[in-house]
Order: structure tokens, then C-alpha cells, then sequence
């Protein structure tokens, strides 16, 4: 139930075909992180790749996947940067993943596994 303060009247939520009732969302978990399971060594994918409809939710499936469950730090941002920074740079380099020069962002043209993969 959502109010509006300027007329105290009730304003209906709106619902769109992007809410994702919590009964759902557990299962979405899942299967985010099995394609992120799918991602070789020396290959990255996206957010938006993993779960195009809501990128966010991908991002929240690799907070919380724990260190050795799924490969978080094979998913990087759409333009390449980093989320966790020094230490998802220093595992991707392990994996001869390579970066843009600057070496602040992945190479996505040489190491985006394709989503269709996926």
C-alpha cells in the first residue's frame, strides 16, 4: 500500500511484467548462477548477459554466491569495468584474461563469451 503525501490519497502500485514476486526470484538465483557456472577460465560474461531482464539481480546472485560456489569474478559490468576491483583483477589476470589498454577494463571484443552460450 503506497500513499502520495501531497493529497493523502491511496495510490495503487503500479505492476509491471518486471516485478519478480519473491517466489520467483529464488529460482531466477539459480539459474543465474548456474550459467555463471558455464563461464570458462580466460573468458568473462555480463550482468546483463546473465539475466537480461534484470541485470540487477544478476549482480545481487554474485554478491552473495560465496567465493568458491560460482566464478563471481567472471562477470563484469556491460562497458567492462570492474565491481569488486583489485581483487577480481588479480583473478581474471591469473586466467590470462585480457584488458583494454589502461588495464582498468576487461578486452570484452577478445574475452566476452557470446550469451547465446550461455
Amino acid at each position: 500500500m503506497r500513499w502520495s503525501r501531497a493529497t493523502i490519497e491511496y495510490v495503487p502500485r503500479r505492476i509491471t511484467d518486471r516485478t519478480i514476486p519473491r517466489a520467483q526470484a529464488g529460482d531466477r538465483i539459480a539459474l543465474i548462477r548456474e550459467r555463471a557456472r558455464r563461464v570458462p577460465p580466460g573468458f568473462v560474461t555480463t550482468y546483463g548477459d546473465l539475466c537480461p531482464d534484470a541485470p540487477r539481480l544478476a549482480g545481487t546472485a554474485m554478491r552473495h554466491a560465496g567465493d568458491h560456489d560460482v566464478p563471481w569474478w567472471r562477470v563484469v559490468r556491460s562497458d567492462g569495468s570492474l565491481a569488486v576491483g583489485a581483487r577480481q583483477r588479480a583473478l581474471l589476470q591469473a586466467e590470462d584474461v585480457p584488458f583494454r589498454a589502461g588495464g582498468e577494463r576487461v578486452d570484452l571484443r577478445a574475452a566476452r563469451l557470446p550469451p547465446e552460450v550461455l
